[in-house]
């Protein structure tokens, strides 16, 4: 049985963060800081209301290097105007859609990508998500953009696995779905939130960790249980 398994993109495969850093840095000329990576998932309400403060982690780290609610606002309207903006974005692991694009077609995973990219100049969010994963090494990929609960749209799709940066898309699936989440999580151990691991979401460091935890899963997935071998053995049961 193939796994259906959907993968998130920024912050988990795209280095968003970086980009975003490169362009506040140019719409702000702000001074010389340390050049390290924003931990960041995907933007979520690009085109709020001025008097919406974005809720996102995104926010909670453009906050963390001294933008005000304003100036977030500011810098993804220029991120809009930016023709093609999410085809410029660089891998967090370098070679790791490739790899993915490997182990999945080796063991027959089926694979989608789920995002929130808001739209930009150019072509659909979703046309530049493709082209970007095809540039990278998977082919014909499948990219949904969507709203909502990740949990609900988990169960809509019949998806065994989600893996995903933001914790709580990580508990919306546990909630609202049959799947199991996974969680990358880039920072220090000791900082993975407490609901995470009381809900027992698996939690991986890079996309290397992560595939091995997958391939992991399928191997127990495809192993036959007692019950199994006992039916074909009696006869009362085809083997898959």
């Amino acid at each position: 049985m193939a796994l259906r398994i959907a993968f998130d993109l920024d912050g988990v495969l795209a280095d968003m963060g970086s980009a975003l850093r490169r362009e506040e840095r140019r719409l702000f000329a702000t001074s010389e800081q340390p050049d390290d990576k924003l931990e960041v998932s995907e933007q979520e309400g690009a085109e709020a209301d001025e008097s919406e403060v974005e809720t996102s982690q995104v926010a909670a780290e453009l906050t963390k290097h001294g933008l005000t609610a304003r100036e977030q606002r500011l810098l993804w309207r220029s991120i809009g105007d930016i023709e093609n903006f999410w085809e410029t974005l660089d891998e967090i692991d370098e070679g790791s859609v490739r790899s993915l694009a490997h182990v999945a077609a080796e063991r027959r995973w089926e694979v989608i990508f789920l995002t929130k990219r808001p739209g930009t100049v150019g072509f659909t969010s979703q046309y530049q998500s493709q082209r970007w994963l095809e540039r990278h090494g998977f082919p014909l990929p499948s990219v949904f953009v969507v709203n909502g609960s990740r949990g609900k749209i988990a169960d809509a799709l019949g998806l065994e696995i989600v893996v995903d940066d933001l914790p709580t898309n990580c508990i919306d699936v546990l909630s609202d779905s049959n799947a199991k989440a996974i969680l990358v999580w880039r920072s220090r151990s000791e900082t993975v939130p407490t609901s995470a691991r009381r809900l027992g979401i698996g939690v991986v460091s890079s996309m290397a960790e992560c595939l091995d935890v997958l391939a992991t899963m399928d191997d127990k997935l495809q192993r036959p249980s007692t019950m199994d071998r006992l039916k074909w053995a009696l006869g009362l049961a085809a083997r898959k």
